[in-house]
C-alpha cells in the first residue's frame, strides 16, 4: 500500500491516514445499554468529535449490548448507531 504525504507552505504534512484514539464507553440507548469502543481524533473532545459528525451516526467497536434487565443480548465485533437514539454517554473507566 502506498501513503502519500503532502506539505503545506509551513511545513505542516498532511497524509492519507487519519489517526484516532479509541475509548471504552458505556453508552444508553432509549432500549439497551452498549459497552464498546469508540474513536477520535487525538487532542480533540470525545463530545466534541461526537457533535462534529457529517452524518447522525458514530461507529461502535467491540461492543456488548445489553437489553433492560441488563441482560446481555449479543456481542458485535462493529455497529454504527444513531445518534438520535444515544440518551447519555460516558467513558467505561471500571468496566
Amino acid at each position: 500500500m502506498f501513503m502519500s504525504i503532502h506539505y503545506d507552505e509551513k511545513g505542516k504534512f498532511y497524509t492519507d491516514l487519519v489517526s484516532k484514539d479509541s475509548v471504552r464507553v458505556i453508552i444508553q440507548t432509549t432500549n439497551q445499554r452498549i459497552l464498546g469502543s469508540i474513536y477520535y481524533k487525538p487532542n480533540e473532545r470525545l463530545m466534541d468529535e461526537i457533535n462534529s459528525q457529517p452524518v447522525p451516526f458514530i461507529a461502535v467497536t467491540d461492543a456488548d449490548i445489553y437489553n433492560s434487565k441488563g441482560e446481555k443480548d449479543i456481542h458485535v465485533d462493529f455497529l454504527t448507531l444513531n445518534l438520535s437514539n444515544v440518551v447519555w454517554l460516558a467513558p467505561a473507566n471500571n468496566e
